[in-house]
């Protein structure tokens, strides 16, 4: 395989995507930057999906904590007593149900998917599709990867993301 700038003849993944005019390259060029897109959308989801089931944990199960360290602080009597901003956060773990480790298993296989066959378009490469994988990537980035940050965590959360799905 060699790097081409070509539009005609081309063809990508199976022989019925042959390219046969410049509207259905212009078309495949578009379809190639939703796909990326789509990709972006899938891997926020995950992660809200993350979020979700974790903020559904902490209502289920968050009186419950909360009382165990105050019946531990009125143990302590008043001279140990704390605020709670000083308090230190219990390292507390959560194992998702088998439910919603089927739905996160499904996320996850579908950004792998959509990944895979990006990586096999660029694997022809195009530099006409390349370059419309890397403003799919852009554009999807914009809508998608907009969130907030924690600023109690200097950002770290957003150091904590995966740069890429395809390879893990």
């Amino acid at each position: 395989m060699l790097w081409n700038w070509n539009t005609i003849d081309s063809g990508f993944l199976s022989s019925s995507w042959h390219i046969t005019s410049k509207g259905m390259f212009a078309g495949s060029c578009i379809g190639v930057m939703l796909l990326v897109i789509v990709l972006e959308a899938l891997r926020r989801a995950g992660k809200e999906y993350d979020r979700f089931i974790i903020s559904q944990h902490s209502r289920s199960h968050g009186p419950a904590l909360n009382s165990s360290s105050s019946s531990t602080e009125a143990a302590k009597g008043p001279s140990a007593s704390t605020s709670p901003a000083c308090t230190p956060a219990a390292n507390t773990r959560f194992r998702p149900s088998v439910l919603q480790q089927a739905i996160r298993a499904l996320l996850h296989m579908l950004q792998f998917a959509v990944a895979y066959f990006i990586m096999l378009l660029a694997m022809y490469y195009n530099g006409y599709i390349i370059i419309c994988i890397f403003i799919g990537a852009y554009l999807g980035y914009f809508i998608f990867g907009w969130q907030s940050f924690n600023v109690n965590q200097g950002g770290g959360d957003r150091l904590q993301e995966e740069v890429t799905v395809c390879c893990g």
